[in-house]
């Protein structure tokens, strides 16, 4: 009999880790409280169809690719994918805007035009310190199985101490990037990567550069959204032999002696399992929603600990006025403001920065082909937030406000909306999604040197129980999600695999060393 494996939550990175345990030959069970999988990769409807309600960029495509060829299969044939030329239209309140390119080549010539050649120098300086960053932490950190500094040191070994002293991991991205631009414009366009995990760029490590060479390694659009992602993820899954089961709320994870024993839904079905992965916010094991048993298997994220959150209103609509690209972002007048506001006083922004996401927009912001243009389009738009929503909702005025304040900025910027429908969604809403969460939509925040290291890895100290997804290592993100769903199918196949030389009476089926 093969060994019994349940996987808590349908994201990306319980479904990569799905993949790989049914590959390597155990009876997997994918149980996912929603109505369908994709965890934070989610949709909402309206009346021009589904809208991208999570994540909006596809990065690192090897990643992925790994994923289907160990599988047997190839990405190509189930995700078609674009990659993008313009990856964001930025605008300020003075006028002035500024394309930034997957070519750096280009992005060097805009700068060029928008802020002087040596501005332009400086940006090509600060894409090779990028590069260093990605490439002294990819093998040691990014694929590794846990995070430690010893272990960080004890890869890099002594001829790597240079480049890892190099990476100025005690420095603030903001405070290197004041080394990098002199213009405060491209300081304040390059610091919004922090908030690509949550965090603030004046608080997040200058390691964070790094997502600029992410980029430039390629950013594609997904046909048909990326939603279609999870569902190819689960359909997968599904081929390899795995039961992926929706509606499915998982209330407990039990224990015997000191290894996992069973799963139980709220329903009360109980599922064996001698492998279970958790693909939730680690927060809500250490906080005991899972139940008693498994509260050592990861800390409570504290509140001040928290990534940030946000509100987002998914909307059909009506635009005109400005030119959108597929991923275009307004900025406020005052960052150190803004932040202060989200992580020191823990409150909504007065005059916030704006994403927005027009997802029927091409690469070069053109309207795709097929899509009306005088039906409208589909926009996400979406604003940090303090992550409060399970001790400190929101009201009702503040949210209210910072609406008039969001759709101000973008009117200001020459950007009309009139909206057909639309949905918002509130770091609460985000709190009844997320268990344990708060609604914080990355874990736990990237401030400080050691936040890297404050993420667990795939390996608890419950024996059987690993942990994937976002708020694990390496940390958020669709990539980095779905390789720490690998890492968790790895340690628990490795894992299993020692107790078989160790007990040979207790084979655990379907696991082959050949």
């Amino acid at each position: 009999m093969a060994t019994r494996a349940v996987i808590i939550g349908g994201g990306v990175g319980g479904l990569a880790s799905a993949i790989d345990l049914a590959s390597a030959g155990l009876d997997v069970t994918v149980l996912e409280r929603a109505a369908s999988p994709g965890g934070k990769m989610r949709t909402v409807d309206s009346p021009l169809g589904p809208i991208d309600a999570g994540p909006t960029v596809f990065t690192l495509l090897p990643v992925f690719e790994e994923l289907f060829a160990d599988a047997g299969e190839r990405l190509a044939d189930h995700i078609p994918l674009k990659p993008v030329e313009v990856l964001a239209r930025h605008a300020w309140l003075d006028g002035s805007t500024l394309d930034l390119f997957a070519d750096p080549g280009r992005s060097r010539e805009a700068i060029a035009r928008f802020a002087g050649a040596e501005e332009a120098g400086r940006y090509v300086e600060f894409c090779r310190a990028a590069r260093r960053v990605y490439e002294t932490l990819e093998e040691p950190y990014l694929k590794a199985d846990g995070a430690s500094l010893t272990g960080l040191v004890r890869t890099a070994g002594i001829k790597g101490l240079p480049g890892l002293m190099a990476l100025r991991p005690f420095t603030s991205l903001w405070r290197a990037l004041e080394g990098h631009f002199l213009d405060p414009r491209l300081r304040q366009l390059f610091g919004r990567y922090a908030t690509y995990c949550g965090s603030s760029p004046f608080a997040a490590p200058a390691t964070l550069m790094l997502v600029a060479h992410v980029e430039q390694k390629g950013v594609y659009l997904v046909d048909g959204g990326m939603r279609r992602v999870a569902t190819a993820l689960a359909d997968l899954a599904g081929r390899l032999g795995a039961e992926v089961r929706c509606n499915a709320e998982v209330a407990e994870i039990r224990t015997r002696g000191d290894r996992v024993a069973a799963v139980r839904l709220a329903g009360g079905e109980e599922i064996p399992a001698e492998v279970v992965v958790y693909n939730g916010d680690v927060a809500a094991l250490g906080g005991g929603l899972l139940g008693a048993d498994v509260v050592p298997a990861a800390e409570a994220t504290p509140r001040i600990a928290r990534s940030l959150s946000a509100i987002t209103w998914t909307m059909a609509a009506h635009t005109a006025g400005f030119p959108l690209s597929h991923h275009t972002v307004f900025f406020s007048g005052d960052y150190p403001a803004e932040f202060d506001a989200l992580v020191r006083y823990r409150r909504l922004a007065e005059r916030p920065t704006v994403y927005v996401c027009a997802q029927d927009r091409d690469g070069h912001g053109a309207l795709r082909p097929g899509v009306d243009p005088g039906a409208g389009e589909r926009l996400l738009i979406l604003v940090n937030a303090p992550a409060e929503g399970d001790v400190r909702p929101l009201e009702a005025q503040e949210i209210d406000r910072c609406e008039t304040s969001t759709f101000a900025l973008m009117q200001r910027l020459g950007l009309s909306i009139s909206p057909i429908g639309s949905v918002r969604t509130t770091p609460t809403e985000f709190a009844a999604m997320f268990p344990g969460t708060g609604g914080a939509l990355y874990g736990r925040a990237t401030h400080g040197w050691a936040a890297a290291f404050q993420r667990p890895g795939p390996r608890t100290p419950v024996q059987g129980l690993y942990l994937a997804g976002g708020s694990a290592h390496p940390g958020p993100g669709v990539p980095m999600a779905t390789l720490s769903g690998r890492l968790a199918a790895r340690t628990a196949i490795r894992d299993l695999l020692s107790t078989r030389r160790s007990h040979p009476a207790a084979t655990p089926g379907g696991i082959s060393t050949d």
